[in-house]
């Protein structure tokens, strides 16, 4: 014969294990981010613009202009030879003038542009 007390708290016991949420235990390997809360309140992030157009550029002397134009109209990334350094020139409005420190300045469009290099006189070039 069963004990029915020994029945009622089988019972109870296991009615007080199934009211509890026994989930288990997440672990992460990562720690939490530092800068997270920074990051959050942080102001938004304006992108640089993309290059709308990479064109090359024949100038009246024979030489070679490489040329990427930015969205925008207001950044041309100039280089004087294929594989060499860049010089970024601004406009501050669209439609004026490209300039950079040292003395470049560029005006025009993709299709034809006056260029002046430093230490060299303005030239035109075109496609």
């Amino acid at each position: 014969m069963k004990n029915p007390s020994l029945i009622a708290t089988a019972a109870v016991a296991l009615l007080s294990l199934a009211a509890c949420q026994n989930k288990p235990e997440e672990v992460s390997s990562t720690a939490p981010d530092p800068m997270a809360s920074q990051l959050a309140n942080a102001a938004p992030v304006e992108l640089p613009p993309a290059i709308a157009e990479s064109v090359t550029l024949r100038c009246g002397d024979n030489s070679l202009v490489y040329l990427d134009f930015f969205q925008g109209n207001k950044q041309v990334q100039l280089k004087t030879e294929k594989t060499g350094p860049a010089t970024m020139l601004k406009a501050a409005e669209a439609g004026q003038p490209f300039e950079a420190e040292g003395g470049y300045k560029l005006t025009g469009t993709s299709k034809n542009v006056d260029v002046t290099l430093p230490g060299k006189p303005a030239k035109n070039c075109h496609a």
